[in-house]
């Protein structure tokens, strides 16, 4: 598979790792990004990176490839996309697809005018062993009907510390550190859930990455643990007086058109990081960690576990066995029709229940989408795609 890419970053850059692990065809045949921060990956695993193309444009009107792979930054996206489809490109674009609420129309009216199948989205959790063996469980009833799920996303310190110190700092690019990092974790619940949420409280801040919490203040002078993740286009180096708007944690609560609860909760500053669900259905309970690679699940009358099952890590991996199987489906998608496990649809869906728990979390109020899903749906249509 040939493709081309704007916005090689790093997350691309290692992308490009897998995808050529995955497929002994894959090539690239050119890029475009003023700041390739993902170049290095490349060429550390001999990977020719192509053309450098001077404008995202030139790029497109080289053609050449199957596939453009878009990476750069999310507040450009939308607008990388749009360039693919009116190109007649077939796209696959990093998470989340778009930055707003507003882009998400604008996005929803382009698939209405170009339709979804040409659009495809990193939303690698999807791939991932565990999260399918969790919709087996649910189809094969083991959960009965799903009543709440309780879930959790934290990421270690120096995690944490890239997100203040990348240019993921800022919503005005980012969307939101719940949209960037987490809409991961809610479009999985939302596939799970199968339903779409309704209603969403949400309360957060920053308390930890702020100026009297700077290690030095107590002595410790060596802060090499908060740059250990390098950051790419516009870094800074400021960890606790940065000048970036996101969170450092965040709890949300979320009803659903079906009735089902959803409490989560995610933190930038977790030593001892996990990523974990617990479904609590009227037939069976269902746990899960993708980090510490466990899944179980007991049943209700019987107290008994009906799957107990741990999960073997793989070198090439970032995201727990998703990243090759994503890879080895995206190629055989694009080259040969395959199935794929997530739509741009699902993207945005996930999106904008991301960017309603921020507008809850801001208005310290619970926020209503039905009047957000009236106007998604609508752009969806032809009618919306004109208005």
């Amino acid at each position: 598979m040939k493709v081309a890419i704007i916005g090689l970053g790093y997350r691309l850059g290692y992308l490009g790792h897998v995808f050529d692990q995955m497929d002994p065809d894959f090539r690239i045949t050119g890029y475009y990004d003023p700041a390739p921060a993902g170049l290095a990956t490349l060429t550390e695993h001999g990977i020719d990176p192509g053309t450098v193309w001077d404008s995202p444009e030139a790029l497109v009107k080289a053609g050449g490839y199957d596939l453009l792979m878009i990476g750069s930054p999310n507040h450009l996206h939308l607008d990388h996309i749009r360039l693919g489809l009116e190109a007649g490109n077939k796209i696959f674009s990093e998470k989340p697809i778009v930055s707003s609420i507003a882009q998400t129309y604008q996005l929803a009216k382009l698939i209405a005018e170009h339709g979804p199948d040409r659009l495809l989205v990193g939303l690698v959790l999807r791939y991932a062993p565990l999260y399918r063996d969790l919709i087996a469980a649910r189809d094969d009833g083991l959960l009965g009907k799903i009543v709440s799920v309780e879930a959790a996303e934290h990421i270690y310190p120096y995690h944490g510390a890239f997100f203040m110190r990348d240019w993921r700092r800022y919503e005005k690019w980012s969307g939101s550190f719940m949209l960037e990092k987490c809409c991961h974790d809610l479009d999985l619940y939302n596939g799970l859930i199968g339903a779409r949420p309704e209603r969403v409280a949400s309360f957060g801040g920053r308390k930890t990455f702020v100026p009297e919490n700077d290690p030095r203040h107590d002595g410790v002078n060596d802060l090499s643990l908060f740059h250990r993740k390098p950051t790419g286009w516009n870094g800074s180096d400021r960890v606790f007086d940065g000048d970036g708007d996101i969170i450092d944690y965040q709890v949300a609560i979320v009803e659903y058109a079906n009735g089902v609860g959803l409490n989560f909760h995610t933190n930038l500053n977790a030593p001892d990081q996990f990523r974990r669900f617990a479904v609590f259905g009227t037939r069976g309970q269902a746990e899960g960690d993708f980090i510490r690679a466990q899944f179980k699940v007991t049943d209700v009358l019987s107290e008994a576990v009906s799957i107990d099952k741990t999960y073997q890590a793989t070198a090439l991996s970032q995201h727990y066995g998703a990243d090759e199987t994503m890879a080895a489906e995206v190629v055989a998608h694009v080259m040969h029709a395959g199935p794929l496990p997530v739509s741009p649809l699902d993207a945005l869906e996930a999106g904008i229940l991301a960017l309603s728990m921020d507008d809850a979390r801001r208005s310290r109020q619970v926020v209503d989408l039905r009047p957000i899903w009236d106007r998604y749906d609508a752009a969806l249509t032809k009618r919306g795609a004109v208005a």
